[in-house]
């Protein structure tokens, strides 16, 4: 079934509206090679559901990679942008501004943290932690050569510090020397961590600090697993090691809980949050208790961060959340959503290995033994007007907008059983 075909709650848009095909040439001409693009360019979205320059729909199940929290066009944060826009969008963080307080405040009092820096991505977010654990290292464990421990198949960004964080040699690659005071170690592996440990003191290193994701993402849609959590939270206690959670994906009720912290059980030192803050106005942010909070005027900054406009877009994202019960939705579409997908695993195990996830952040394992990708699904799904977005080389990654309906997840299963269906006969 093709995208204009697509069965609807919502009527389309109209004929006459419709235009033709985007010509990328000029676009290819003029814009850096950084990204592999699927064919289509995208115009118009509304709630959960998109629409190319063609105008044809379709259901989005990527959300801008876990980003866009109250998808597009929600009436909320169009408010909240227009008044913002004419009324002040930025001045320096030479002077106080009042919504970058009042959104360090939503945050200090729905977290466990009790200072926030503000910055425009994740990736400047992870590295404002890894400044601020090294700041801590120097200052308050008097270690000359301090050591951040990551894991393997994990993704902080892509600067060079975040790049040298991420545990992946792809993103790596042509990019040396990297930054140096990492170390890598599997994820969820308790022995790894204290074997490093161990083996970085007796070199005459420490380790100063541990990063992970509560959830990995781009390495898989992998959850933290709760007792190799609450032992290591145990460790860090013991040894003065600051544990440090990028939430920049998993955060802002994405796992059915406002931080992915809260579904292991244990409290952070340091959490970054980016993606889902603002709904897709960037904006980053480092938050941190007040024991570490090392950071004195002059240390670190940001030109745009924390401006007027992207604080007033957060906030309105936040409040939505609470007010349109958006936590109780991602837990009921998540569980729906991960039932379904399940339910199609079992029809074609050929295909499907493994369903997982938390929230609404879930991945679907192809069969490690098929020559099928991720990305072969996702060319598929989008021929059936869904939007889905690869989490490695054989995880698809469904990560819709938290206000998706439970009609919505069902026509979106219903898209990957017609494509299973079909790529099961090929």
């Amino acid at each position: 079934m093709s995208p204009e075909t697509l069965t609807s709650t919502a009527p389309s848009p109209a004929v006459e509206n419709q235009t033709p095909a985007y010509d990328a040439s000029e676009f290819n001409q003029y814009v850096m090679s950084t990204y592999g693009r699927f064919p289509i360019a995208l115009d118009r979205g509304e709630g959960c559901r998109v629409w190319d320059t063609e105008g044809r729909e379709y259901l989005d199940f990527v959300a801008g990679i876990a980003t866009c929290t109250l998808g597009h066009a929600h009436p909320a944060l169009v408010k909240t942008v227009t008044e913002q826009i004419g009324k002040l969008h930025h001045v320096s963080n030479l002077y106080y501004i009042p919504e970058q307080g009042a959104l360090a405040k939503w945050l200090v009092e729905h977290s466990c943290g009790d200072r926030a820096f503000f910055c425009n991505s994740g990736a400047e977010a992870n590295e404002g932690a890894i400044k601020l654990a090294r700041k801590y290292a120097h200052t308050v464990l008097n270690i000359d050569d301090p050591v951040i421990l990551t894991a393997k198949a994990s993704f902080h960004g892509r600067t060079l510090a975040t790049i040298t964080a991420t545990g992946q040699a792809k993103y790596q690659k042509g990019f040396s020397p990297l930054v140096p005071g990492f170390a890598y170690v599997p994820y969820n592996d308790f022995s790894a961590i204290e074997e490093a440990i161990a083996s970085l003191d007796s070199s005459k290193r420490r380790v100063a600090a541990i990063l992970l994701e509560p959830l990995q993402g781009e390495g898989g849609v992998r959850p933290g697993e709760l007792e190799y959590f609450l032992r290591l939270r145990q460790l860090c206690d013991r040894a003065g090691i600051l544990l440090i959670l990028d939430e920049v994906q998993v955060g802002m009720g994405r796992t059915g809980k406002l931080w992915g912290y809260e579904n292991i059980g244990i409290e952070p030192d340091v959490f970054t949050s980016a993606k889902g803050l603002a709904g897709g106005i960037p904006i980053g942010a480092l938050v941190c208790k007040s024991f570490c909070d090392v950071f004195e005027p002059g240390n670190h900054a940001s030109t745009f961060g924390g401006n007027p406009f992207a604080c007033a877009s957060a906030l309105a994202v936040c409040q939505t959340i609470e007010d349109e019960d958006l936590l109780q939705n991602a837990q009921e579409r998540g569980e729906q959503l991960r039932a379904r997908l399940r339910s199609v695993a079992s029809e074609y195990p050929q295909l499907i290995a493994e369903v997982r996830g938390w929230g609404l952040i879930n991945g679907m394992e192809l069969q490690v033994d098929i020559p099928l990708t991720a990305i072969d699904i996702v060319k598929a799904a989008m021929a059936e007007g869904l939007l889905l977005v690869p989490a490695g080389p054989k995880v698809v990654r469904f990560v819709p907008p938290l206000v998706v309906s439970s009609e919505e997840v069902d026509r979106a299963v219903a898209a990957v059983e017609k494509v299973m269906a079909v790529l099961s006969q090929a």
